[in-house]
């Protein structure tokens, strides 16, 4: 097991104004770190992983599509976009030595049809996501698609629903996440969620049920990590919190209040609590 932290707690871009905090991440005792790449370029990332192989660590990524490069889209155009979209983020996580690269990118987030997904919706992100995953081969990465909750999207919001779209594509380089936060609003049975996608996921975020500290809230801890542990999983488990430090990503995250004192205590009480659990499960 790798422990890694996600860095949109503080950015949605990683800078050189961050690497101390990457510093701090290591110092710490994370393995890794997961890194937004919403923006950039090729030796943008390569400046970042140079800093990352000096203080010896490693990383995953995380991307999102867009309404302009949309893998559902009934028009041609947005979905050969999204397909351009991957083969950036995509050569970006391989600059990057990441060999995850998780998100929800099935489809926009916060866009909304009215109704649940339809089969011909399902057949046209089968096609992109199997495209997506044939440049991740290329590349070296493994695709990690994340479900959402039903207030953030419509396409995709069940351990189930998202096992069935693993299927469909039906690659080796397209696999799913899992994310304690999300199924914690949509799964009836969190050890049977687990479970059930037990051959398909390769990678976990350990949120809690408000994105504050983990450990403070009421996500079913104890049975989440007996689970893991059952399915023999042995991959990243990444915290992922968000606050109110910056304003566009607090208002898509729905964080209005301040969840925790500082920063320092999620990342610090948080892999304290992560590796407790972890541990506390063994088989």
């Amino acid at each position: 097991m790798k422990t890694g932290m996600n860095l949109l707690l503080w950015t949605t871009h990683v800078t050189e104004e961050h690497f101390p905090i990457i510093a701090k991440l290591k110092k710490a005792g994370f393995d890794g770190v997961e890194i937004p790449i919403f923006e950039g370029d090729v030796d943008h990332y390569r400046r970042l992983r140079k800093e990352l192989d000096n203080l010896g660590l490693g990383c995953t990524t995380v991307g999102l599509m867009t309404p302009e490069a949309n893998p559902i889209s009934p028009e041609a155009n947005l979905r050969k976009a999204a397909v351009e979209r991957f083969k950036r983020l995509l050569e970006w996580t391989a600059t990057l030595k990441g060999q995850i690269m998780a998100g929800p990118f099935h489809s926009p987030l916060g866009v909304f049809s009215g109704a649940g997904p339809t089969e011909e919706e399902k057949k046209r992100a089968a096609d992109v996501l199997h495209q997506a995953a044939e440049i991740a081969k290329s590349a070296g990465v493994t695709l990690a698609i994340e479900y959402l909750n039903r207030f953030e999207c419509y396409f995709l919001t069940t351990a189930a629903d998202t096992r069935a779209l693993v299927k469909r594509v039906n690659h080796p380089n397209f696999r799913m996440m899992y994310d304690t936060f999300h199924a914690n609003i949509e799964e009836k049975n969190i050890a049977d969620a687990i479970a059930g996608v037990a051959d398909s996921f390769v990678h976990v975020h350990i949120s809690e049920n408000d994105r504050g500290t983990p450990g403070t809230g009421h996500v079913q801890w104890d049975e989440t990590f007996r689970a893991l542990r059952k399915a023999k999983y042995d991959n990243w488990l990444v915290i992922e919190s968000f606050g109110r430090a910056l304003p566009a990503l607090a208002a898509a995250t729905k964080v209005w209040r301040d969840l925790f004192p500082a920063a320092e205590e999620v990342y610090t009480q948080g892999l304290r609590f992560m590796k407790e659990k972890w541990s506390a499960a063994r088989i």
